[in-house]
């Protein structure tokens, strides 16, 4: 109810997905109101954290081609940290080869009727995922990598908003290209 004055500036064009108590649910709630107002005519959903506010149009872009190609895509970029595994919080387990880890972002494209059914075997075998392309994951289909822009942070702590900040200072005076290289 608290959103409602919004969605109602935007008649005909915004519609409101109750949240779920985890991600998870909300993204499937969404998910079915996409379904129920394209009245099944849409057949990709592009999934986006609005804590990751400075992704780009090309990023967009390209993400949504891959996804029509490959069925699954995700932005991401290689990772720059060692990772270390750990099983108890206090101990090196092992080091994770870095060359192998990437960073997944927001959006991940996924064609609509994948992600039904994945979140029919979601349900069926209380699986636990930790992001939208781990749904298709777990139903064994293909997600694309790819390869984003480190700038498209995600905006958790205030550090990350001094980033933020200077992210979007430096990029005030460059126009936006619709169109993608």
């Amino acid at each position: 109810e608290e959103y409602q004055a919004i969605v109602n500036r935007y008649d005909g064009r915004l519609v409101f997905a109750n949240p779920g108590v985890e991600r998870q649910g909300s993204v499937e709630n969404g998910l079915n109101k996409l379904v129920e107002v394209s009245n099944g005519n849409c057949k990709y959903i592009a999934i986006h954290d609005s804590a990751r506010p400075l992704v780009t149009i090309p990023e967009l872009c390209k993400v949504v081609h891959d996804a029509k190609e490959y069925g699954a895509a995700v932005l991401g970029v290689p990772c720059k940290a060692t990772i270390k595994e750990t099983e108890d919080g206090s101990t090196v387990l092992r080091t994770l080869p870095r060359a192998r880890l990437w960073e997944v972002h927001t959006p991940q494209v996924i064609k609509i009727e994948t992600l039904q059914r994945g979140f029919v075997k979601v349900a069926r075998e209380n699986l636990e995922v930790t992001d939208d392309v781990s749904i298709v994951e777990a139903l064994g289909e293909p997600v694309k990598l790819t390869l984003g822009e480190y700038t498209n942070l995600k905006i958790t702590t205030p550090e990350d908003m001094d980033v933020a900040e200077a992210i979007l200072e430096e990029r005030k005076d460059s126009p936006v290209s619709l169109i993608v290289p």
